[in-house]
Order: C-alpha cells, then sequence, then structure tokens
C-alpha cells in the first residue's frame, strides 16, 4: 500500500475537496506524460491505480511480431517467448515499466500536470461554490481599500465592492464585517471573480427574509421594492395568510425586526407598505405618510392624479421630490400630485366626478406625520404649479 500518496490524497479531498478520483486521473496523466517524455511516444502505455490502496502500475502493451521494427510498440517473438511460452505472433504483451527509472525532466512535467490539475479542481469547486450564492446575501470581512473599490473576503475568496455599488458616504474600516449582496461570480484563469454590492434593492429584500420568518417562508410576499440607497427605501407587502399582518410581520415587537435591517444598513429608513392589486389604494399607500383626498389612476396609460390636503403636500413630495420619486418607481405609475386647493382651482374635482366637499380633507393633528420628513412648501418653488413624477426623477 503506497500509504504517503494514500494520505497525500484524503488531506487534498478534505481541505480543498477535491474527490479521489479526480486526483487519480491527474496521477494517472502525469505518468502518461513523463512516458511521453522518457520514451518518445506513449500511445501503447497504460497506467493503472488502485483508489483503495494508491498501488499504481505502469506497463506498455507491445505486438509480438518476426521483425522488430518499432523497439517502444513492437517485441520480437523470441523475448516474448522469454517472457511467456503461450505468447504467438500478433499476440499483445504487457511490459511493466520502471517510473523510478523516469529522467529528471520527465518526473518534474509529471509534478507539473499534477499541480496543474489540483489548480484547476480547487478553481472550479471554489467557482461551483460561490456560483451559487450569487444572488444573495454574504458577510464578509473588509480587508483593505483598492483605490476607490474595497476588497471584501468571503472567506475562501476576496470579493471586489466597486466604487459604483457602494452607498455614497459609507465608509468602511479594515476588519468590519458587513453584509453585501453576491452581484455576479465570473470564472476566470487565477480563481473566481466576486462581485457584490451595498446598493442593490435585493439586498433589502434578502435581508428582509433573514430577519422575518413569514417573508422566509412565503406567508408574506415582497410585491416591490423601490431604494434610494443610504436615504430611503419603500417596500410594498402582501400577506397570504389572512391571519398574518404584512407590515406588522415586517415591523417586528417594538420595530426589533426591521431595526435590525436599519441598523446593517447604517440609518437607512424604510417605509413598510401593504400592496394592493388596486392601483389607487397602491399609490394612496406608498405615497405614506402623507395623507390623500383621492387617487384617480390610468391603467392603460400607467399615470395617476393624486390630491393631497393642502398641509400635506410637502410631505406627499418629500424633500428633494424623493418620496414621491420612490412612489412612482415602488407603483410603475407616473404620479401628478396637487394640493387640494390647486385641484379646486384647476377643476380636477369636477373633472374626477366628485363635488369639492364630498370627500372631506382630514382635519391637521400635529403628531400625524414625521416632523423631520415635513418640509416647508416655500422650499420648493414648484410646489406652486404641482409636482409630477414619473419615477426617472423628472419632473
Amino acid at each position: 500500500m503506497n500509504k504517503e500518496l494514500l494520505e497525500a490524497m484524503e488531506v487534498l479531498e478534505k481541505e480543498k475537496n477535491i474527490a479521489k478520483d479526480t486526483l487519480i486521473e491527474a496521477i494517472e496523466n502525469s505518468l502518461l506524460t513523463a512516458c511521453k517524455n522518457h520514451f518518445g511516444k506513449a500511445d501503447n502505455v497504460k497506467v493503472t491505480v488502485n483508489p483503495n490502496t494508491c498501488d499504481f502500475a505502469v506497463y506498455a502493451e507491445k505486438t509480438v511480431v518476426e521483425q522488430v521494427e518499432d523497439d517502444i510498440m513492437e517485441i520480437s517473438l523470441a523475448d516474448a517467448k522469454m517472457l511467456s511460452p503461450k505468447y504467438d505472433l500478433g499476440d499483445t504483451v504487457q511490459i511493466p515499466l520502471d517510473s523510478k527509472k523516469f529522467g529528471r525532466i520527465a518526473t518534474q512535467n509529471a509534478k507539473n500536470v499534477i499541480l496543474q490539475k489540483i489548480r484547476e479542481e480547487e478553481r472550479k469547486v471554489l467557482y461551483n461554490e460561490y456560483y451559487t450564492k450569487e444572488k444573495d446575501v454574504m458577510t464578509g470581512i473588509v480587508q483593505r481599500y483598492l483605490g476607490r473599490n474595497v476588497s471584501i473576503n468571503l472567506g475562501r475568496v476576496d470579493a471586489i465592492l466597486n466604487e459604483s455599488e457602494q452607498v455614497k458616504g459609507e465608509t468602511f474600516r479594515p476588519t468590519e464585517r458587513i453584509k453585501v449582496y453576491v452581484l455576479e461570480v465570473k470564472d476566470t484563469p487565477k480563481g473566481p471573480r466576486v462581485s457584490v454590492s451595498r446598493t442593490h434593492p435585493d439586498l433589502v429584500k434578502r435581508l428582509f427574509e433573514s430577519e422575518v420568518a413569514e417573508v422566509r417562508d412565503g406567508t408574506v410576499e415582497i410585491k416591490a421594492i423601490a431604494r434610494e440607497a443610504g436615504s430611503r427605501t419603500k417596500i410594498a407587502v402582501k400577506s397570504n395568510d389572512a391571519n398574518v399582518d404584512p407590515v406588522g410581520a415586517c415591523v417586528g415587537l417594538n420595530g426589533a425586526r426591521v431595526n435590525a435591517i436599519v441598523s446593517e444598513l447604517r440609518g437607512e429608513k424604510i417605509d413598510i407598505i401593504n400592496w394592493d392589486d388596486n392601483p389607487a389604494y397602491l399609490i394612496e399607500n406608498a405615497l405614506s405618510p402623507a395623507k390623500v383626498i383621492c387617487v384617480v389612476a390610468d391603467e392603460e396609460e400607467r399615470e395617476a392624479q393624486v390630491i393631497v390636503p393642502d398641509y400635506q403636500l410637502s410631505l406627499a413630495i418629500g424633500k428633494e421630490g424623493q418620496n414621491a420619486r420612490l412612489a412612482a418607481r415602488l407603483t410603475g405609475f407616473k404620479i401628478d400630485i396637487k394640493s387640494e386647493t390647486q385641484a379646486r382651482e384647476m377643476g380636477l374635482f369636477e373633472q374626477m366626478g366628485l363635488q369639492y366637499g364630498d370627500t372631506p380633507a382630514p382635519s391637521f393633528e400635529e403628531d400625524s406625520f414625521e416632523e423631520d420628513s415635513y418640509e416647508e412648501t416655500e422650499n420648493y418653488p414648484e410646489y406652486e404649479e404641482g409636482y409630477q413624477e414619473d419615477g426617472n426623477g423628472q419632473e
């Protein structure tokens, strides 16, 4: 039994996850390469390796002939008779070859063949392992900055967090643990190249799946996500169980679940709303925390007219139009927001088939919206003419 070879193969199989059959195949190919370098050809050379004991044998198959013209491929009848009297002309004789007699160059080439095969298999194993992680979230350790990109260790490989996939203003310290979304895994001669992101909307989705059991098992379904990384995310959820509140499940007791995600995203605000198949109700929910008087949605044109109370106009639009922009992305509708006064002056109530006062504006309550989300109307001169958002950041 070749104990040293057997132990080496077991170590490689355990540490690098390379199958023993692959290593045996590499040994066979290396011995064939050595024979070719030593004898000039190896077409008639056969190698056998016992997978249990790792004992191997190398032999050349030669044809018995009357007159030898190629001593590598042929053997004379007289020499064959000396090996065994049973041989006759045309028979094939197996001649054992001593691999220890191979020259230094042949031995070195055989070694290189084995090492090359091990490296190839290691890259293949790593690629297959991380390819299954594509479109998923992994925890990595920040290694160092490469210019404006960041190298992040994901265990057995280092990933690259490009500048374009970093949240603006977010900085990292070496050895810091962060969660990243695996964008793509490419197979390269130097091993798998993994690209990750901190800005992708699906990062938020995967974090909810890991934190919220109802999302993970499909009881609560995430229907749509609109994200401006580092600032705010809107997420629409729907329950497939009438007894489960989708928003409550995502928020958790005292906000524990959503706060864990906000902490991982370093303070990024998350608005969780109820999904509704009726686009008007969905748009109303998407404009939360602003209150809405009425919504008229055109499904064919993917446009919606929204009227809000005067004091809610700036809240509905949001700082720099963010709330309306995210609502448009979330719903897929071009949203035109008008205040109650503007709608009355433009005759929108009549166009919508309503009489002004049929749907009274809610009474003003100071605690009905977040104080830090409210912006004075005078900061937005465009409000005087209303506000339109098509989801692409265009007014």
